[in-house]
């Protein structure tokens, strides 16, 4: 009988070992699963926020279409961890017609950088290159994933990095110009100077990068110029208010 005894007790302990870590190895797969599906959600979030801020950029279908995938990739991750969820199968049903429209635009309609016009406000600027950044994070992680073809990665990387530029060079050339105008030389040569370091340091040379140069190269010989004449301005002032301390020194004395 005590033999028995101590071999339920053992087999009880056993058992209640058992059940705890299954109980622990439930919880960890919950536990993963949430975090599966949170980083899922934020995914989803995360592009179509970045889909509403495209209207400060060009048209381009083929970014939507990547974007529309991504999201769709990530809804359906979460329907096979939760298909219980109606909500998600519904969410999966309509991105999908979302990426099947997409696809046919970017059949039909070709990327231009026509309508890219800079906006005068800096908040809005900022904007704009946040999502540039943001844009190019992603398609380089979709490229990484082997979701996203290595030429349609190279293409559309390319034409993110000629906009992320231009908004760098017209910005710097804009602060010039204003700097220039309120006859800040100094300051002024600086950003063009800047500007002109920027468009050498590219890796491509286009006719945007070649005609920028041009422009600022000339703008900064202006600037050249203008600084001399202010200096050669500054030196006669300087002589002529030195010729007058030193007659004002050697003048006749009056007599009272």
């Amino acid at each position: 009988m005590i033999a028995i005894i101590i071999g339920l007790i053992v087999a009880l302990i056993v058992f209640v070992v058992i059940v705890n870590v299954m109980q622990q190895h439930k919880e960890k797969l919950e536990a993963e699963k949430r975090v599966q599906i949170a980083k899922q959600k934020a995914i989803i979030d995360e592009t179509e926020e970045i889909i509403l801020n495209l209207t400060h950029l060009p048209p381009n279908p083929g970014i939507i279409e990547i974007l529309n995938r991504r999201s769709l990739n990530a809804a359906k991750v979460m329907q096979r961890l939760v298909p219980e969820v109606k909500n998600i199968k519904k969410r999966v049903q309509e991105l999908d017609a979302r990426l099947k429209a997409s696809v046919e635009l970017s059949l039909n309609q070709v990327a231009s950088d026509e309508a890219f016009i800079l906006p005068d406000n800096e908040q809005q600027l900022i904007a704009i290159l946040q999502c540039i950044k943001k844009l190019r994070a992603i398609i380089k992680s979709e490229q990484s994933k082997g979701i996203l073809d290595a030429a349609v990665f190279m293409k559309q990387d390319q034409r993110l990095d000629a906009m992320q530029l231009k908004i760098n060079i017209e910005s710097l050339m804009k602060r010039g110009m204003q700097a220039y105008n309120k006859e800040m030389l100094g300051s002024a040569r600086q950003y063009f100077e800047k500007a002109l370091q920027t468009l050498a340091n590219h890796p491509l040379k286009s006719e945007y990068i070649q005609a920028k140069q041009n422009e600022i190269e000339e703008k900064l010989e202006e600037i050249t110029d203008a600084l001399k004449n202010t200096n050669a301005k500054d030196a006669a002032k300087k002589a002529k208010d030195s010729e007058d301390d030193l007659d004002m020194l050697f003048q006749p004395k009056r007599k009272w």
